[in-house]
């Protein structure tokens, strides 16, 4: 007879649990034989001892099995199941791309995606501006996605990784949320749910991360490669910098009005361009798609130049249930705020710091976000031409644009963002934008 409180107790002691009694732990929190106290008994343990490479591949495995697994043999798809995850952040717009590009250079991307939470963006918030567009298609859509868009970026279903529910609500109200291996597992459960071949992290580090110092975002890094490859996937990391904006706009529709921009060649940013491109570089690589990151890169920017990537993306949106003229006429589609109002530099000098966590909390107080998760979004409002770090501005020169439903909220968001941003005399250090790369090699 199995008995969770020697789980727990094992745990508490420093011990080393066994794959059955993980298994099993496992079962009872997917049966409701085990209750809300019990999990929370051993997260709590887990979040104090840990967990060794063994135990947390044994972990990931059993939320990965403990609902339903995604398959894709039967399609006989003539590439490899790609994707990408991203620990979030403020205007990190890249899913919206990624999967178009790994399509259009022969692989398939069926994406799990969430919605934000706190100062983070979700990918399918931004996706839910998309009038129609349906995150939890039947079957055959996604199915018909899959096959003639290469690509489908959906939501998490009722049984996808059920345990993984469970858990995350005792970790969210016992203060165990910043475990690195309940993260680790978490993540790779429900990816691995989803039948990947090949899986490539986005870690982000700095003032808008969710890992508050660049050495807990490593570790988390190292922690998912480890472990991920231990549970069978193929998979690598990059450390990227989310001490600003990724994009240069953040909120939901201007999000994807961003991403459209991208796909068609209307503006490229830097910083999006660079992330993006070497995020799917490493997808590329890592499934035999490409011979070496160079040649990924050259067939990365090819099918954006030929403009496949954007029409990859333009099926997406239609088989799932949105316009199927979506590239040519966004802002018809495209929700539009009302009230537009521009953050003016108090004095010349350098952008030298933004408090990035802040500035996403400025797009959730204008309604783009949410911090329970029964709030509804704004998909309209947001913040669109914000400026880089380092940027030499003049005192009354725009640092960004504030779209708001209100002249009150806009106000509201205004303060915000002008105690975020700092504007010094000396033009600040670079930062490089993606710090470390790490593969199974390096740990």
């Amino acid at each position: 007879m199995y008995l969770p409180q020697e789980t727990i107790r094992r745990k508490r002691d420093k011990e080393v649990l066994t794959q059955d009694e993980i298994q099993s732990f496992i079962r009872g929190v997917t049966d409701n034989s085990i209750s809300e106290a019990q999990i929370s008994a051993l997260t709590m343990a887990i979040f104090l001892n840990g967990l060794s490479k063994e135990e947390c591949v044994h972990l990931t495995l059993a939320m990965r099995d403990s609902g339903d697994i995604m398959q894709w043999k039967h399609l006989d798809l003539p590439g490899p199941i790609i994707d990408k995850h991203s620990t979030g952040g403020v205007g990190d717009t890249v899913s919206l791309m990624l999967g178009p590009l790994f399509a259009a250079c022969g692989g398939f991307n069926p994406m799990i995606s969430g919605r934000g939470l706190g100062h983070t963006g979700g990918t399918l918030d931004k996706l839910a501006s998309i009038p129609g567009y349906n995150p939890f298609p039947t079957n055959e859509q996604l199915t018909e996605a899959v096959k003639i868009a290469g690509t489908a970026i959906i939501g998490q279903t009722g049984n996808l990784a059920p345990a993984d529910k469970r858990i995350y609500a005792a970790r969210d109200v016992t203060a165990t949320v910043e475990s690195i291996p309940l993260i680790t597992a978490s993540i790779l459960s429900k990816k691995l749910a989803g039948g990947l071949d090949y899986l490539v992290m986005d870690v982000k580090t700095g003032s808008g991360a969710f890992m508050p110092t660049p050495a807990l975002s490593e570790e988390l890094a190292r922690s998912i490669v480890s472990v991920g490859s231990g549970a069978g996937l193929g998979l690598s990391a990059l450390l990227t910098d989310m001490n600003q904006s990724l994009a240069p706009a953040a909120g939901n529709a201007v999000e994807v009005q961003c991403a459209i921009d991208y796909l068609t060649g209307k503006a490229k940013p830097s910083r999006l361009h660079e992330v993006t491109i070497e995020l799917c570089a490493e997808g590329l690589l890592a499934s035999g798609l490409a011979k070496d990151l160079d040649d990924a890169r050259k067939k990365l920017n090819a099918s954006l130049d030929s403009g496949l990537a954007a029409e990859k993306f333009a099926k997406m949106v239609h088989i799932l249930g949105g316009p199927s003229d979506i590239l040519e006429n966004p802002k018809k589609y495209l929700a539009q705020a009302p009230v537009k109002i521009p953050v003016k530099a108090e004095k010349n000098g350098y952008i030298s710091r933004f408090d990035t966590r802040d500035i996403g909390l400025a797009v959730v107080a204008l309604g783009g976000g949410r911090l329970r998760s029964d709030q509804v979004i704004d998909p309209a409002v947001g913040l669109t031409d914000i400026v880089e770090l380092g940027q030499e501005v003049v005192q009354g020169e725009d640092l960004m644009m504030i779209h708001a439903q209100s002249e009150k909220d806009a106000e509201i968001a205004l303060k915000m963002i002008q105690k975020a941003c700092y504007i010094h005399d000396e033009k600040p250090r670079a930062l490089p934008l993606i710090p470390k790369r790490i593969s199974v090699q390096d740990l």
